[in-house]
């Protein structure tokens, strides 16, 4: 039987159910609030998680994937204590969000640096995958990096820190994209150069664009690609990505296609309430409540979307070589 991390212990991938599998439950600024404790009422922003995912399993989603890494805010313990109140699968991530320079700490550490050596990213990656994140028992089930406009020093060390602990582990990755800048196709060509297999990468944010020739390119190898931002109709209206998506599905892509918001229930980066005036769309329910009617209407079958929301996320999380 195969079996996937997840907050609460290890689950079959048969019993990961409905999955959305691009979603935070929060993304904070930790070293400002810590020190400020003003900016944000952890209590109360724990207690909002928990009413946000009890009405999110009620919809019928049984699963979510949170891509919540250091450079994030990730709070493994915050994350059970919410868990332990909700019937839900999240399943954690280790890596490194960054856009730009990796943190100070690696500066001087790892290769090219002043002290030389193997990279510590990689040994902290791998910790977190086959011990547990934070001193904690919970284990991370997949890698997370970024590529944002260009690919910058920092960024490429990461990706290729992340692909030396996918061969060491086989944990499949997923990397946050620029569609508009088409820097999947950047992310895609390294992982490549680093020998992954295409079926265990995620392309994260394909969904913000309707370009076809540049969605075809990433699709060409097997890759999956993340339509995943609904509701942040900001960067992309709803009804094109409806149209994108149908328009791929009924060219047979629908096993590489993975739904979902990129929704919190609490990033620091933006205040709530202007948030919630500029995105109103943006959050765990939309996509039930209003994308998948959507969908069905432009044509996309029942059996479609059980691929992209049961069947590929299930396979995402099947080691190579198993069934």
């Amino acid at each position: 039987m195969v079996e996937v991390e997840t907050v609460r212990g290890r689950v079959s991938v048969d019993a990961l159910g409905t999955v959305l599998m691009h979603e935070h439950v929060f993304v904070l600024s930790e070293e400002i609030w810590r020190n400020y404790p003003q900016v944000w009422d952890e209590k109360a922003g724990i207690e909002d998680a928990v009413t946000r995912l009890q009405r999110l399993k009620a919809l019928g989603v049984d699963t979510i994937v949170d891509p919540t890494v250091i450079g994030l805010g990730r709070d493994i313990r915050r994350i059970a204590q919410v868990n332990e109140r909700v019937d839900i699968n999240i399943i954690p991530a280790t890596g490194l969000y960054t856009y730009g320079d990796v943190p100070n700490f690696f500066h001087f550490r790892g290769p090219g640096t002043l002290l030389g050596g193997d990279d510590p990213m990689v040994e902290m990656f791998v910790n977190d995958i086959t011990v547990g994140i934070a001193g904690t028992p919970i284990r991370a089930a997949f890698l997370k990096c970024a590529i944002e406009e260009a690919l910058t020093p920092g960024v490429e060390r990461v990706m290729r820190a992340v692909a030396e602990t996918h061969r060491r582990t086989g944990a499949p990755i997923m990397i946050h994209t620029s569609a508009p800048h088409h820097t999947g196709l950047v992310a895609k060509d390294i992982f490549v150069s680093e020998g992954v297999d295409l079926s265990r990468l995620l392309i994260a944010h394909s969904g913000d664009t309707t370009d076809m020739d540049y969605l075809h390119q990433l699709l060409d190898g097997g890759a999956y690609v993340g339509m995943d931002r609904f509701g942040l109709d900001i960067l992309l209206a709803t009804d094109e990505r409806v149209s994108t998506v149908a328009k791929l599905a009924a060219e047979g892509y629908a096993s590489q296609m993975m739904l979902s918001h990129d929704a919190c229930c609490e990033i620091d980066w933006i205040p709530r309430d202007i948030r919630e005036r500029v995105t109103p769309n943006w959050h765990y329910t939309f996509l039930h409540d209003s994308v998948l009617p959507a969908l069905k209407a432009a044509g996309v079958t029942e059996g479609q979307l059980d691929t992209m929301l049961v069947e590929n996320p299930k396979a995402f999380f099947t080691p190579e070589g198993t069934n």
